[in-house]
């Protein structure tokens, strides 16, 4: 009778367990996806640009946000693959320049490339917040009606590229 309580736990704590180890830790499920993406109304990154307002996506096709900080390694990793896409006409890649200076993130563009047509600085985490970031880099996918369509936590890669925003671009496109 002693033991039978600590064994009945132990198996409860074994599947439960066993169901947590079914789960991808790095699919993070976003509450925003098929919902409008949050407003905000960021700062350029240098004086004299212009804001990036979240109400500047709709009617503009795909538009891909992506988190950044010259401070993140990972975005360093995923940066050469974001100076690629950059290039790529079909959608609009814009940078969202979290909880890091003005003065680093210039530094940091200027030494690896710039691939956003678009900056706004969010040093307080605000609208980062809003938009459920959890670390740099972060990538959203907002279609033309200003909807979260895609949530990728980590770094871009050509695998996640070709799996999960390509079939966005190519939805995107029949759309308009």
């Amino acid at each position: 009778m002693s033991t039978a309580l600590p064994l009945a736990l132990f198996v409860v704590m074994g599947a439960v367990l066993a169901l947590g180890l079914r789960h991808d830790p790095k699919v993070l499920p976003s509450m925003l996806i098929n919902r409008p993406v949050p407003v905000f109304d960021l700062p350029g990154l240098a004086a004299g640009e212009a804001n990036l307002k979240s109400d500047a996506f709709k009617g503009k096709g795909l538009t891909l946000i992506n988190v950044f900080a010259s401070w993140c390694v990972s975005c360093r990793e995923e940066h050469p693959l974001l100076m690629r896409i950059s290039k790529d006409a079909r959608f609009k890649l814009v940078g969202l320049n979290w909880k890091d200076s003005n003065g680093d993130a210039a530094k940091y563009l200027e030494t690896y490339g710039n691939p956003y047509a678009q900056i706004g600085t969010d040093q307080s985490g605000r609208a980062g917040i809003d938009l459920g970031v959890s670390g740099a880099p972060e990538t959203f996918a907002v279609d033309a009606q200003g909807r979260v369509r895609l949530r990728i936590p980590g770094a871009l890669t050509p695998e996640i590229w070709d799996k999960q925003i390509e079939p966005l671009i190519k939805e995107a496109e029949k759309a308009s």
